[in-house]
């Protein structure tokens, strides 16, 4: 059941949800790289400009062709390219409270300023109200029309439970498994 979750994965949710987190130690699990979406939807380092979308979606179809990823991100419209490969769906639908504490932890990233970081707090809050790929009509959508194995994880003790599950099975040798 578990073996999906180590060869293509993608992981969708809010932000501040808990995605590049969880690819990260998926990832390392599975020894693939984890490729966050922020880095083929923005331009150089930063969350200023919006990459061409005909682009984004270009490299993201490149990197979907490698034989194994864990894919994360929020926008919707860039997972789709990804799901025709992919073997695993992991959709980090947590409360709005969780994920708000998950972006005040996290702060300021990749050199955005604070109005960014408002601008983005702001449009995460809408997450539940949006009807775009990137909110949560988006993702459920996604969820319920993917054909292989996926997870639905609605807290952060679920995703702690995941990832405890995949590192016992890492542990067991070969001929058990």
């Amino acid at each position: 059941m578990l073996e999906p979750f180590k060869q293509r994965t993608v992981i969708i949710g809010n932000s501040g949800s808990g995605k590049s987190t969880l690819a990260e130690a998926l990832a390392v699990l599975a020894n693939v790289p984890a490729i966050d979406l922020d880095l083929l939807h923005w331009t150089g380092d930063g969350y200023g400009v919006k990459r061409e979308e005909a682009v984004a979606r270009q490299m993201a179809m490149e990197v979907a062709a490698g034989p194994g990823w864990i894919i994360e991100g929020v926008y919707g419209w860039l997972a789709e390219v990804t799901i025709p490969r992919a073997t695993a769906l992991i959709w980090l639908d947590l409360p709005w409270s969780v994920c708000r504490d998950g972006l005040l932890a996290r702060g300021v990233r990749r050199g955005g300023t604070d109005a960014d970081f408002a601008e983005l707090l702001t449009w995460a809050q809408a997450y539940y109200d949006r009807q775009t790929s990137s909110a949560f009509s988006g993702h459920s959508r996604l969820f319920e029309e993917f054909p292989r194995t996926k997870l639905r994880l609605r807290t952060r003790e679920e995703v702690q439970h995941l990832l405890v599950d995949l590192r016992a099975e890492n542990l067991q040798p070969e001929a058990s498994q």
